[in-house]
C-alpha cells in the first residue's frame, strides 16, 4: 500500500511538472488567447482588489498596535515603522495576499476546471484540436504573473497605511519619524525581496489548482476534494517556498545571519 501510495505521488508530481512546463512554455507558443487572459486577468486582479484591501489594512494595523504595545515597554516605541516596514515589504506582505488570492482565484480556478471536466468541456476542446492547456492554462498563468505582483504592491501600501494610522492616531507617534522610518527600508534589497516572491506564488497557486482541477474525478464529491486539495496544496507549497526563498535571497543579496 505504501508503495502504491509512492508511485502515485511521483505520477502526480510529474503530471504537474508537464502541466507548469506546458503551461509556462505557452505563452510563447501561437495561438495566443488574448481575450481569456484579459477575462483572467479581469477575475483575478479587478475581483479580488476589495478584499486584498480590506485583509491587508487590518493585517498592518493589527501588527503596528501589537509591536508599539510590546516596544513601548522597552523604550523603543520609536522603531514601530522600521520594523513594520520590513516585515510587510519581505514578509507579510507577499504571502498574506497569496493566501488571500489562494481562497479566491485559486479555490474558483480549480472548480472552474474541475466542472468543466465533469461536464465534459474539456475532451470537447480536445475533440476540436484545441490543446487544453494552453486554451484553460496558459491565460491562468499569464494573469497570475502579472497581477500578484500588483496586489502585492497595493496590498504593501495598504498595510503600510493601516500602520500608520495605528502608529499616530492611537500610538501617538511622529508621523514625520514614521514615514522616514519606513523610507530607510526600501532599499532594493528589500524591495527586490518583496516583488520577487508574488511571481514565484503566483506560478504556484495556478499551476496546482489548474493541475488538481483537471484531474477531477467523481462527480460533486469528487469536485469537492479537487478544490479542498488546492487550496491546502497552494497554502502550504507558499508557506514552504516562503521559508525556502527568504533564506536563498537573504544568501545571494549578502544578509549575514
Amino acid at each position: 500500500m505504501n508503495t502504491l501510495r509512492l508511485k502515485e505521488l511521483v505520477y502526480d508530481l510529474q503530471e504537474l511538472y508537464l502541466l507548469s512546463a506546458r503551461g509556462l512554455l505557452g505563452i510563447f507558443r501561437k495561438p495566443f488567447y488574448f481575450n481569456d487572459t484579459i477575462e483572467q486577468m479581469d477575475y483575478a486582479g479587478a475581483g479580488s482588489f476589495f478584499i486584498i484591501v480590506l485583509v491587508s489594512l487590518f493585517v498592518g494595523m493589527a501588527l503596528s498596535l501589537q509591536l508599539s504595545a510590546e516596544l513601548s515597554i522597552m523604550g523603543l516605541k520609536t522603531y514601530t515603522g522600521k520594523i513594520v516596514g520590513i516585515s510587510i515589504i519581505r514578509e507579510l506582505g507577499p504571502m498574506v495576499v497569496a493566501l488571500v488570492y489562494t481562497g479566491r482565484v485559486g479555490a474558483g480556478t480549480a472548480s472552474e476546471l474541475g466542472s468543466m471536466v465533469l461536464g465534459h468541456q474539456v475532451d470537447t476542446l480536445r475533440a476540436f484540436g484545441v490543446d487544453p492547456i494552453k486554451k484553460l492554462v496558459t491565460p491562468r498563468i499569464i494573469s497570475a504573473l502579472i497581477m500578484l505582483p500588483v496586489l502585492t504592491i497595493i496590498g504593501d501600501l495598504v498595510s503600510l497605511l493601516g500602520s500608520y494610522y495605528v502608529a499616530v492616531f492611537i500610538s501617538h507617534q511622529s508621523g514625520t519619524f514614521f514615514w522616514s522610518s519606513i523610507r530607510k527600508v526600501l532599499t532594493f534589497e528589500n524591495v527586490f525581496s518583496g516583488s520577487f516572491k508574488p511571481f514565484i506564488f503566483g506560478f504556484l497557486i495556478t499551476c496546482i489548482c489548474c493541475y488538481m482541477g483537471l484531474t477531477t474525478r467523481g462527480g460533486s464529491q469528487g469536485l469537492r476534494h479537487s478544490t479542498t486539495q488546492a487550496v491546502v496544496l497552494s497554502i502550504i507549497m507558499i508557506i514552504v517556498f516562503d521559508f525556502v526563498l527568504t533564506r536563498i535571497l537573504l544568501y545571494v543579496l549578502g544578509f549575514s545571519l
